[in-house]
């Protein structure tokens, strides 16, 4: 006796369809699974055998053969339960189908006692589903709304194995379940109904004393999705200023919160009963995460922190005590928006469009450039200390700001900085301004141009022309930067509601290149000393 159903596993952040083949011979009792399983997968054996006993059928004696094929393609985790018990059922003739199973797929954990347990990745087996033109998949309810976000797919929320029977029998008829779903409500901006996608938890930059410099800044580098990194003595404001960005940025169109979902979904951190995630990510790895944790990796590459931090903010404090390899490791995602990952027997690739915020410290005590405290650190120490920071990684970050320590009498009387809702209206509408000017080509911010989009955007007068001859020689930029200059000076007018740039937003962007200047010709001479 034979049958046959079809599941899914998930690859990256993709899915790949199962069939799980179940043949059952007459013998002595004796239950396998074969098709490259890891011991979630052959650990199915218990939980599946109990789970169709306390269902009320019967487990069937006999010699019973599970493959899941492909077979050269290796399955992890606990999604085939629930088809693996459907399977046996069937052929057991304990179920009389009255559906094609070529048009279903079956996904969800079983608990031993018939449960229908939740599983990860829903979404992206969805897609995989609706590519294949299957008609309906058969899933545990917890995941339904995460499901219905698929347009074209029939959704079936089982709670138990008796349900997911009743429905392949006939006995319980469903109509495919409509989850709600993300709609466009205006030109360029798609509102969310499950939430209003902006942090309330992070504090307000109302909370900050002084800093508008850096604030400023911070507001710059979220209109137009640029790197940042902050550089000063500690307790001047670094981290405030840095945590506080998600409350400036806007929520996640339809497109973004699709694709971030789906890496939530695989990585297991969608939190109930969330089916669509709507506010952009903000992760924020200790210096001491493994390069693994950071980048993604491991045997079956899952997503690392530059994943998760898709559409949204990798935040790495303490920039300089992160390991140089995972600095380094940094460099090809924050060009390209997505990282590679190769083994012996595959590549994934997942998408890393993130905006670095970094902070740091201008030496190993933090007071180099404190204008009242005196720094302590060695020449040996603090070349040691900015060996770290390559110049490729620091030419890829767009703006680098100092941020002072306050003054007694700024501490003191000085009055909070600008509130971070007004600064989010000014974000959201230099946004709208990228969408519309940038949208036709598949880019939606400005430190995503190409270098002929730039050309095409960031038009120089003959007065502008000189200013940025004068920023190359002066600070030796390299063509990257000089780009990064152009892109977001093209941001700044956009904040003002320009479409066109002046002088003083190509000055106002030269000078957020000069921390860069002050680390490499300090790191030069510190270097020679060692030398």
């Amino acid at each position: 006796m034979f049958a046959r159903v079809k599941s899914a596993t998930i690859i990256g952040i993709d899915a790949s369809i199962i069939e799980i083949e179940v043949d059952l011979k007459k013998g002595l009792p004796q239950q396998s699974i074969v098709g490259l399983a890891d011991t979630a997968v052959k650990e199915a054996k218990e939980r599946v055998n109990s789970a169709i006993r306390n269902a009320g059928f019967e487990f069937p004696l006999g010699k019973l053969t599970i493959n899941l094929a492909p077979a050269d393609l290796r399955k992890e985790g606990s999604t085939f339960d629930l088809a693996i018990a459907i399977g046996t059922l069937a052929v057991s003739k304990q179920l009389a189908l009255a559906i094609d199973m070529d048009d279903f797929l079956i996904l969800g954990e079983l608990a031993l006692d018939g449960r229908v347990r939740p599983v990860h990745g829903v979404l992206a087996i969805l897609e995989a589903a609706k590519k294949h033109g299957t008609r309906g998949v058969i899933l545990p309810s917890w995941n339904s709304r995460e499901a219905g976000l698929v347009r074209g797919v029939e959704v079936y929320p089982v709670e138990r194995l008796e349900q997911a029977a009743d429905i392949l029998t006939g006995k319980l008829s469903l109509s495919g379940l409509m989850c709600v779903r993300a709609v466009l409500n205006g030109p360029g901006e798609r509102r969310l109904p499950l939430g209003e996608g902006r942090y309330h938890q992070a504090g307000d930059y109302s909370d900050i004393k002084g800093q508008s410099y850096a604030i400023r800044a911070a507001e710059i580098a979220a209109a137009g999705g640029h790197n940042l990194l902050l550089i000063g003595s500690p307790g001047s404001g670094k981290t405030m200023i840095a945590s506080r960005m998600p409350t400036i940025l806007p929520a996640m169109d339809e497109r973004e919160a699709v694709e971030t979902t789906k890496i939530y979904s695989v990585a297991g951190l969608l939190a109930p009963p969330e089916g669509l995630m709507t506010r952009r990510p903000f992760r924020s790895p200790h210096h001491t995460a493994s390069e693994i944790s950071i980048v993604g990796g491991g045997k079956n590459p899952i997503p690392g922190e530059i994943t998760l931090a898709h559409n949204g903010i990798l935040f790495l404090d303490e920039f300089t005590e992160f390991r140089r390899n995972i600095i380094q490791s940094l460099r090809q995602p924050m060009e390209s928006g997505r990282i590679t990952i190769a083994r012996a027997d595959k590549r994934v690739c997942f998408p890393a469009r993130f905006m670095l915020v970094a902070s740091m410290n201008p030496c190993p005590c933090g007071y180099l450039f404190d204008p009242e405290k005196v720094c302590r650190c060695s020449d040996t120490q603090i070349g040691k200390y900015y060996m770290k920071l390559s110049g490729p990684i620091l030419d890829r970050i767009d703006i680098q700001v100092e941020v002072r320590p306050l003054a007694a009498d700024e501490i003191l009387e000085g009055g909070p900085a600008e509130g971070s809702e007004s600064i989010s209206e000014r974000v959201k509408k230099a946004r709208l301004m990228q969408y519309a000017r940038l949208g036709e080509c598949g880019v939606y911010l400005n430190a995503h141009m190409s270098e002929d989009l730039v050309k095409k955007y960031c038009v120089l007068d003959k007065e502008m022309k000189e200013i940025i001859y004068a920023a190359v020689r002066k600070y030796r930029l390299s063509a990257r930067s000089y780009c990064m200059v152009l892109k977001v000076a093209r941001t700044i007018a956009d904040i003002e509601g320009r479409e066109r740039l002046v002088p003083e937003d190509l000055l106002e962007a030269i000078s957020y290149r000069e921390v860069e200047q002050v680390l490499n010709s300090r790191r030069a001479r510190e270097v020679e000393s060692i030398g």
